[in-house]
């Protein structure tokens, strides 16, 4: 049986492709369905899933960058985008290493994309250096749709209410409905989730290296790997030593 993982963050359009999926590939095995690129990267990481349905705007890691990443993490994975970007998408699809869907899906054209997959599958054809391209050029082309970054945060210390700079922030970390936000001089609370988080932090300075932490990348000292290749970040301004899971590893390959 195939396995498929699923990424789309809006609940609707989730369950409408899950339910479009078991009509045109009723013998497909759905491992995971998820609503943000950091499940869906661990997911695709955990099951090595034959086909991976992935919006390219999520919450977090985009389409893209768990596309990126799963080269490495499930190197067999198609991967089929799920975007709303026709005028952006179809030249770099034409390459042929990965297919597309459009929103609203149409039922004729999943059908004809879950063929293409099926024979790519059973070739077991894996192109990283294509998707890579594809990547790129989409990277480049899409139109960017994303908040003003963030520039500082009003959190919760015991009683008092304050005022944090984002760039003096070292790492967030989610702890049951609270984050913790992480200073050099000490923490903090707020309830904007992790994921939340990702869509208004600067991409270029902050990255999750676990599912429940975000770090700031001038905060860092060092990142050291060990044998089975997850990693661990020292702090410039703090003791301890944050892990890095195996599935964001990736994402630090030129440190």
């Amino acid at each position: 049986m195939v396995k498929c993982v699923i990424a789309e963050d809006e609940a609707l359009l989730r369950n409408e492709l899950v339910a479009l999926l078991r009509q045109a590939w009723p013998d497909l095995e759905i491992v995971a369905e998820c609503e943000d690129g950091a499940s869906a990267l661990e997911a695709i990481a955990s099951h090595h899933p034959e086909v991976a349905f992935l919006d390219i705007r999520m919450p977090g890691l985009s389409g893209l960058e768990v596309a990126a990443a799963s080269t490495q993490a499930s190197p067999q994975t198609q991967i089929v985008f799920v975007t709303a970007y026709n005028q952006y998408a179809v030249d770099a699809f034409e390459r042929g290493a990965v297919d597309y869907l459009l929103k609203p899906i149409a039922p004729d054209r999943l059908a004809a994309t879950v063929t293409r997959i099926k024979a790519r599958v059973a070739s077991g054809v894996s192109d990283a250096t294509a998707l890579a391209a594809i990547v790129e050029q989409l990277r480049v082309n899409l139109p960017a749709t994303k908040p003003p970054m963030l520039e500082w945060i009003t959190a919760s210390v015991g009683k008092e209410t304050r005022l944090i700079l984002v760039e003096d922030i070292a790492y967030f970390q989610a702890d049951n409905k609270y984050t913790v936000v992480t200073t050099g001089d000490g923490e903090a609370l707020i309830r904007k989730p992790i994921r939340e988080l990702l869509d208004v932090l600067d991409p270029a300075v902050f990255k999750q290296i676990h599912r429940s932490t975000i770090v700031n990348m001038k905060a860092i000292a060092s990142i050291a790997r060990d044998d089975s290749g997850r990693g661990t970040l020292r702090l410039r301004n703090r003791q301890e030593t944050l892990p890095v899971s195996l599935t964001f590893m990736s994402l630090f390959k030129n440190m």
